[in-house]
């Protein structure tokens, strides 16, 4: 079991920025890889970022780098996205997700997920 609850979203103006948090727990909630993705109205859901349980190396789609940064706390049972510079393309419902082993772009490889946070980037 594993539960994964998101938290900091909001509304902000463009070139704001916010920090989202996914906090996991749960009985199988160790040794997890985990990953944002974000599904804007109407759209697929798509890759955002990711990191792996261990050594924390970090993926970014390429509409992010630059601008979010991906970290976990030292336990590892938290992880942020530091979001800056926001566009109002970045207007989306986020989710974190995780998965046993390695990190990967796919969100068919994630068996966990939250519930999702509102991120809306509006002037």
């Amino acid at each position: 079991q594993v539960q994964l609850v998101e938290s900091g979203g909001g509304l902000v103006r463009p070139g704001g920025s916010l920090r989202l948090s996914c906090a996991a727990s749960g009985r199988s909630a160790v040794m997890l890889a985990m990953a944002w993705f974000r599904q804007g109205q109407g759209n697929e859901r798509e890759f955002v970022s990711a990191i792996n349980w261990g050594t924390p190396t970090t993926d970014y789609a390429d509409f992010v780098k630059g601008r979010f940064t991906m970290s976990r706390d030292s336990a590892k049972s938290t992880v942020y996205l530091q979001m800056n510079s926001l566009k109002s393309e970045d207007t989306a419902t986020y989710y974190c997700a995780a998965k046993v082993g390695g990190r990967t772009r796919s969100s068919s490889d994630y068996a966990y997920w939250g519930q999702g946070t509102q991120v809306t980037v509006s002037s």
